[in-house]
């Protein structure tokens, strides 16, 4: 019986496959085929049955998966990738489904217990995203903690030295080497600017973008000094920038306690093995007494 569920699960999912294998070309064409390695079969397939019952994209959940996809690919596409995170998890229960059906089909006799074990387990492949994708959020979020005392540090000292908020902000853009998120958002704010768009609303956004507590403190400062035009800037990201350095020594602390914890399972494996391989001829001798 189970056999037979899984030839026709096989079947359906080569129908679905053939059916979506020319579809949504401009949903997998921009995806990176190592971050999404299902792109061309698996994705396509959950997609297909997103559009086919017409999913909204609308509830409560949809909305904070939303906001956080926007904090990492920007608002602009968070729609697009609202979508291919939908279609990827979907495609990954596809593929779930498909292997639990093939090991139950293989199995003689099937229990209770492996038949709760293989919902557990489906239901984990289903949730697995959401992890990742907090995960991703939060590496984004300490990068940027790490980067910007640094960035403030460049900004306050070109002020100081004479330059304007945009002459300094355009000037940390052009002399950077690096290619990492807080520096990436930096230079959106720069071609929103360029762009046509008002300094208040490019930094807004960027705030709002960000979503860290430091930068969106350096915002509402930057922010007053626009609408206000006062000249005590430069004193107040200076003590900005030495409160951050000082956060970001906290961070690197407790980035060092954690991989310190990390390190002492493997650390009392070795000492286990240590102790065996140093007690085993030992042992063996008194054996022989």
């Amino acid at each position: 019986m189970l056999t037979l569920i899984f030839l026709v699960l096989v079947v359906l999912y080569a129908i679905l496959y053939l059916t979506v294998k020319n579809k949504y070309p401009e949903l997998i064409q921009p995806l990176d085929v190592k971050e999404y390695p299902l792109r061309e079969s698996f994705i396509l397939m959950g997609h297909h049955l997103l559009q086919l019952v017409k999913y909204p994209y609308k509830s409560r959940y949809d909305l904070n998966l939303y906001n956080q996809i926007a904090e990492l690919y920007g608002y602009k596409n968070a729609r697009y990738y609202l979508q291919v995170y939908w279609a990827n998890k979907l495609g990954y229960l596809l593929l779930g489904v498909l292997i639990i059906s093939f090991l139950l089909a293989a199995m003689e006799e099937i229990d209770y217990v492996m038949l709760v074990f293989s919902l557990v387990v489906l239901l984990a492949v289903f949730l697995a995203p959401d992890y990742e994708l907090k995960k991703k959020i939060a590496q984004r979020n300490l990068s940027m903690r790490l980067d910007f005392p640094d960035f403030l540090n460049k900004l306050t000292l070109l002020i100081n030295a004479g330059m304007t908020l945009n002459k300094a902000w355009e000037k940390v853009v052009l002399n950077n080497q690096k290619q990492t998120p807080l520096y990436q958002e930096v230079e959106t704010v720069l071609q929103d600017i360029n762009k046509g768009k008002s300094e208040l609303q490019a930094f807004e956004d960027f705030a709002r973008r960000c979503r860290v507590p430091e930068i969106t403190r350096f915002t509402a400062v930057v922010l007053q000094n626009i609408k206000k035009g006062t000249s005590d800037l430069v004193p107040v990201l200076r003590l900005q920038a030495s409160e951050c350095w000082g956060m970001r020594k906290n961070a690197a602390k407790r980035l060092g306690e954690e991989a310190s914890t990390k390190l002492l399972l493997p650390m009392m494996l070795m000492f286990i093995a240590i102790l065996l391989i140093v007690s085993a001829p030992a042992i063996l001798a008194l054996r022989g007494l």
